[in-house]
């Protein structure tokens, strides 16, 4: 079990509020909910086991009891709605970094996805409210005990776990202790940049870690079409900057990302 009361105190002064049950449906649609009836800024919901989790474009998300890291944060950052998708390029870096701090070296794929030697640990989900007060919910699930018999995801990546990739700390509430606190200073880093990812810092060190640059891609659109070219830059606003054939630049907000080969 994720001890919740190790959890509150180490993050004391850095969250609202920090609840831990034992099982749900989905934290990010709960917390989506208490977004809407007047949830404070900063609030936090993990669950040892989620039944209803889901991924970018309502995918099912595996949250096996026990095994992972199935949290939401509610936040009420106060930048323009515009830039509210970059927050997930801050939790793919506070991911990242709470990997690196149990030894294991994870890379990034655009938009939201986090990788070891190839295969899956973590994914992110970012939800924007809607309103006067502009808001979004953003979930992770993160993969800390070995999964069993977990069938590959969209373009074929298969699950993994820091234990499989020899995490030195397995302990759950230890690793999202580092998650929660990573999160924390980079999202007031870019709160106070506007939701700015170059004014914040955070963009050069982004396209350090992240693996979908460089690469030949195939872009899955959410209009179903596709397309296909060079990784070519991330934006100030989270965006994949994709040269096509013929020398064109395009510009992707959205989209799922197959690595067809490197470049």
């Amino acid at each position: 079990m994720i001890d919740a009361a190790r959890l509150t105190s180490a993050l004391h002064g850095r969250y609202a509020k920090i609840d831990v049950v034992e099982r749900t449906g989905s934290t990010n649609a709960d917390l989506r909910k208490a977004l809407e009836t007047g949830a404070a800024d900063r609030t936090v919901l993990l669950a040892e086991e989620q039944t209803a989790g889901v991924g970018r474009r309502a995918r099912s998300w595996s949250s096996p009891k026990g095994a992972g890291l199935y949290l939401s944060v509610a936040l009420r950052p106060g930048v323009p709605f515009a830039v509210l998708g970059s927050l997930s390029v801050v939790a793919g870096l506070a991911v990242r970094a709470a990997a690196a701090s149990v030894g294991v070296d994870a890379v990034l794929k655009w938009p939201n996805d986090v990788l070891v030697d190839g295969a899956k640990c973590a994914g992110i989900l970012a939800e924007a409210v809607a309103g006067d007060d502009p808001s979004i919910v953003l979930g992770i699930g993160l993969n800390v005990l070995p999964l069993g018999d977990v069938q590959p995801g969209p373009g074929g990546l298969p699950a993994t776990s820091l234990a499989e990739r020899g995490a030195t700390n397995t302990d759950r509430t230890d690793v999202a202790i580092a998650l929660l606190t990573g999160f924390d200073d980079l999202e007031r880093r870019w709160r106070l940049a506007g939701g700015d990812l170059t004014e914040a810092g955070l963009l050069g060190d982004y396209r350090a870690h992240c693996a979908t640059l460089g690469q030949d891609v195939e872009v899955q659109l959410p209009d179903g079409t596709s397309l296909t070219g060079r990784a070519a830059d991330i934006d100030a606003a989270g965006q994949l900057q994709v040269d096509v054939a013929g020398g064109q630049r395009h510009t992707v907000f959205a989209g799922d990302v197959v690595h067809v080969r490197p470049a």
